[in-house]
């Protein structure tokens, strides 16, 4: 591949990170992946091909280590892939702040988004028994969300727990939410619904951190 040709180091960082996907992939591993599929879920459109291949440039230019687990390669990032969390928080804040924030609009999946809400739960306010919230969302594929002490993982299928919640309507009103464009009440009017007893309805919103950068607010231009 041709490259810039510049001596300027913006245009040599963009030749090694502005390929599509890459940074993203970084952003999987300070979210803390670390395997080839935990990076995989966060990421579910990357063909394994090009995830493999997006591995192994960031490896060779020192960003990330590979490493062999207990239960197959592992990857981690070096002290210069931390760095690099600078450049994901700005690019995630310009984000939030100046991209029109319409989830009804915007082409979204639901399994990035589970993969990011297993991330962020409040294990603190969980009921003491395990269960599942059961996502049943319009045009979506059927997802499970298994939350139990010292273990949360995003399932195409219930574990075998009680099932404490299920989540139906609009993906773009669970979306909302979490990103931080409404509050609970509002997406529950664009078309979210629970149901399951009072308790878990009332409680669902408080059992999640928001996502990361959900405290940004619009630029008041837009």
């Amino acid at each position: 591949m041709t490259g810039y040709g510049q001596f300027c180091a913006i245009a040599r960082a963009h030749e090694v990170l502005g390929g599509r996907w890459t940074l993203l992939i970084v952003r999987e591993l300070l979210m803390g992946s670390r395997r080839f599929n935990d990076i995989r879920r966060g990421i579910p459109r990357i063909s394994r091909t090009v995830l493999s291949e997006r591995l192994q440039d960031l490896v060779h230019v020192g960003a990330v280590t590979r490493l062999e687990g207990a239960h197959g390669p592992e990857y981690d990032l070096t002290p210069a892939g931390h760095e690099l969390f600078e450049i994901i928080a700005a690019l995630g804040k310009w984000g939030q702040r100046w991209l029109s924030r319409l989830a009804a609009q915007e082409d979204i999946d639901l399994d990035p988004l589970i993969h990011d809400m297993a991330r962020r739960v409040e294990m603190k306010r969980l009921p003491t028994e395990p269960m599942v919230i059961r996502f049943a969302l319009d045009r979506q594929p059927l997802r499970f969300l298994l939350l139990k002490s010292g273990e949360v993982s995003a399932c195409g299928e219930n574990p075998g727990f009680p099932e404490a919640l299920a989540v139906r309507g609009k993906l773009s009103g669970l979306a909302a939410w979490w990103r931080g464009d409404c509050d609970f009440a509002a997406a529950k009017r664009a078309g979210l619904r629970l149901e399951g007893t009072k308790a878990a309805i009332r409680a669902f919103p408080t059992w999640f951190q928001l996502y990361l950068l959900a405290g940004i607010k619009p630029a008041p231009s837009r």
